[in-house]
């Protein structure tokens, strides 16, 4: 069994903070996932660097392979004491999830991992011990497809507590419930980080009283995504360019006038419009039998790239999911990205574009080299593995 992981985080600074007291991180290493969510003691800047030296920390050790008793010792003994109240204080959650499939939590005062399987919540049977004076709760298990783990820091289950609710919040059980409702709606770890968050900053009335992060990981089957852009330098390369990309497994993705024609003809297929494809400054899109999807070259790309762009800074809410749903080439390229790709493979085509020649764009070569540059740099970022092949 190999597995691969959606992961996606959303977090809500306390109101008023410029800074926020969580941190996230993602590390990917050769055999395993590690999601690690640290909540720095307080808020602002002295809560935001416990959180960050401790996800840090945590992130580095466990990458190595380091054991969970010496990890709670090192940040012990690493964090700077707080003047106020002379303790050094981060809580966490770690989870590991290896790609044969085995799985590894640990949780240090966080909020307990919601687990769903099956589209149900599952009561996991952790262990807890002693580590350098603190109470760490342990689970193993081996993961299967579609398991979902949700790890929180403690503004979640408190939203809304003296506002919309009670003095007790949102609490653990309505999470969970919450939570198991939207996986029912989607399998996408973004939107439910999305949905989950924007839960709180409506019951915290948009004036969040405590920093709020929530950190999603699924496990999805492995995900490949090939995009073909760019006409060959040499014109004999245009069938070796198309059967080493139609022979990737994955996903086909054809980006250009130009690279559509090549594609089009290799393939001895023709290329069919697609209607009300095209809005907002972005050419309609097309379909050629045997490919995925269809869509014009550089403007198309510019526009998917300026979507995971906001996507990479955390800037995605319901309305930025609205215009990921949108029925245009920009929308399908990104929303493939994020959603339903875990590995991009780019085919690159290096001639000057025989389109461009007699036009007034300012598009030449070393720009498309540029996009996609930038566009693999920033599939990097959201934790795509991408190699790119030019021709």
């Amino acid at each position: 069994m190999s597995v691969s992981i959606d992961v996606s985080w959303k977090s809500l600074n306390k109101h008023g903070e410029e800074l926020c007291g969580d941190k996230v991180e993602i590390v990917k290493t050769e055999d395993s996932d590690i999601v690690i969510l640290a909540d720095g003691m307080g808020s602002g800047v002295k809560a935001n660097i416990l959180s960050t030296l401790t996800s840090k920390i945590l992130a580095t050790m466990v990458a190595k392979g380091a054991a969970i008793e010496d990890c709670v010792e090192t940040i012990a003994k690493t964090l700077p004491i707080c003047r106020e109240r002379q303790v050094a204080y981060a809580t966490f959650s770690v989870l590991q999830i290896f790609r044969n499939g085995e799985a590894f939590l640990a949780e240090f005062d966080n909020p307990n991992c919601i687990f769903i399987r099956d589209n149900k919540l599952v009561d996991y049977p952790y262990t807890t011990r002693e580590i350098a004076g603190k109470t760490v709760r342990e689970y193993r298990c081996s993961v299967k497809k579609n398991d979902c783990f949700v790890l929180m820091s403690d503004g979640v289950i408190y939203a809304g507590a003296g506002e919309i609710l009670d003095l007790n919040g949102w609490t653990w059980e309505s999470v969970a419930e919450y939570a198991l409702k939207s996986t029912k709606e989607t399998l996408s770890a973004s939107r439910l980080a999305a949905m989950i968050s924007g839960a709180c900053n409506d019951l915290y009335v948009n004036r969040p009283g405590d920093d709020t992060t929530v950190a999603v990981a699924r496990v999805i089957d492995r995900q490949v995504v090939n995009i073909f852009t760019g006409p060959p330098e040499h014109k004999e390369d245009d069938e070796r360019l198309m059967q080493e990309y139609m022979g990737m497994e994955g996903k086909k993705v054809v980006s250009g006038g130009t690279s559509a024609n090549i594609a089009a003809r290799v393939l001895g297929q023709e290329i069919k419009d697609v209607p009300d494809s095209g809005n907002s400054g972005i050419p309609p899109m097309a379909e050629i039998k045997g490919l995925d999807l269809v869509t014009e070259g550089v403007l198309t790309l510019s526009r998917a790239l300026k979507l995971l762009r906001r996507y990479e800074r955390d800037e995605f809410d319901e309305d930025f999911f609205a215009e990921l749903d949108a029925n245009n080439g920009a929308s399908c390229i990104a929303r493939l990205l994020i959603e339903e790709c875990t590995e991009l493979n780019l085919f690159v085509g290096t001639a000057m574009n025989e389109a461009h020649k007699e036009s007034d764009l300012t598009f030449d070569l070393s720009m498309r080299m540029n996009l996609v540059e930038q566009l693999k740099n920033t599939a990097e970022k959201i934790g795509k593995h991408v190699s790119v092949r030019y021709y």
